[in-house]
């Protein structure tokens, strides 16, 4: 009775270290935001470079791999550059059209106000300056401050990354002393990349394939600043849950200020719908399938938390962050009640995994971290 009982309170003692350690890794992630942030972008871009240049050796005929990392690091910022390139003109145009949506933001309240049996209402000129937007100049310029001082660290930290890569084998072979070690920490990194290539190619996927044929059906009714909103869309596809709807609902709502009738908004809002709900519960969950084993209710707790300590950033990355978690958790006894929790069928490392489950022997074998990952769902 009393090894039973010392037994007990010894569970409890390391679940309760384990949840301590939780609290505790948050708040050290929440002050160190501003050095961690920056990191972490890094990696995911350093993630994306890596299986851009695998693409490009596996799907390339007699591509030479020396040249395929530079090339995707080119093609990388390439597309970073024109991005920005876009959205800078695209903001800009919008920003001229602003006085020209006035008398339409007017009849639209004046129409809601007498829907509301409103006699008096304000104009939406009225209505702006009570938002006083030039109190809001100063936050903004601090955001855009923000943001450049991010962009840059982040490509300091990708270029020491790129630059220091070359030595992490040999640091494996100091950090685990024996080979079985060294073989189940390789199939944990190889399994967490698997993991977040996956993630990153079904997003891309799938978000070409909402941002297209919404680029088609604005330009077909006519939606100003169809580019904008189409790589607003793609974009946002990236934050689970919130960014599906931004993307469905913010260009029929611009649509609604821009036409005289509220039918083509409608209409664009009916194909946004369509083409969200079809890509959004039968394409991507049939990309998807079990290669992430994340549940529902996790994945919308790990976008609440990511999100409020890293901020929009971290719910960029709460998926793949959740997925690295629960990996790495699942190899601790004290804290594989946490990945089971996380899990979408209470097997975090899979049913068929060559990971080695705490007290279970060593594996024979295991992939090079250097190995050929997943690279396409």
């Amino acid at each position: 009775m009393a090894l039973a009982d010392l037994h007990i309170r010894a569970h409890t003692a390391r679940n309760s270290l384990v949840v301590i350690a939780v609290v505790v890794a948050g708040a050290a992630f929440y002050w160190l935001s501003g050095i961690l942030t920056p990191l972490a972008l890094a990696l995911f871009l350093l993630v994306m470079i890596d299986s851009f240049a695998r693409v490009l050796v596996k799907r390339v005929p007699h591509f030479p791999a020396i040249l395929a990392q530079p090339l995707a690091i080119v093609l990388s910022v390439g597309l970073v550059i024109l991005t920005v390139v876009v959205v800078a003109a695209n903001a800009t145009a919008f920003a001229g059209q602003i006085n020209t949506y006035l008398p339409k933001l007017n009849a639209l309240v004046g129409g809601l106000a007498a829907t509301m049996g409103m006699a008096n209402h304000p104009t939406a000129q009225q209505l702006i300056n009570q938002l006083n937007p030039s109190s809001y100049i100063g936050v903004a310029a601090g955001h855009l401050k923000g943001f450049a001082t991010t962009a840059v660290a982040v490509l300091l930290y990708l270029g020491f990354l790129i630059a220091s890569r070359q030595s992490f084998p040999r640091k494996a072979v100091k950090l685990f002393g024996s080979d079985a070690t060294r073989r189940e920490a390789a199939e944990i990194f190889q399994r967490i990349r698997d993991g977040v290539e996956r993630y990153l190619w079904i997003q891309v996927v799938c978000g070409l394939m909402m941002a297209i044929p919404a680029f088609v059906v604005m330009m077909a009714l006519g939606l100003d600043n169809a580019v904008f909103w189409a790589f607003l869309i793609f974009i946002v596809g990236f934050i689970p849950i919130i960014g599906g709807a931004i993307g469905v609902l913010g260009p029929p709502l611009f649509a609604l200020v821009q036409f005289d009738t509220p039918w083509r908004a409608l209409i664009l809002l009916a194909a946004l719908e369509v083409m969200g709900f079809i890509i959004g519960n039968i394409i991507y969950p049939r990309m998807q399938g079990k290669s992430l084993n994340i549940d529902p209710i996790a994945v919308l707790l790990s976008l609440a938390f990511w999100g409020a300590i890293w901020g929009l950033p971290g719910m960029f990355l709460s998926t793949p962050l959740t997925v690295m978690a629960m990996i790495i958790l699942a190899q601790f006894e004290g804290a594989r009640w946490i990945a089971v929790l996380l899990s979408s069928d209470g097997e975090p490392l899979g049913p068929t995994s060559s990971v080695s489950a705490p007290g279970d022997p060593p594996a024979l074998a295991a992939p090079s971290p250097l190995g050929e990952p997943l690279t396409q769902p």
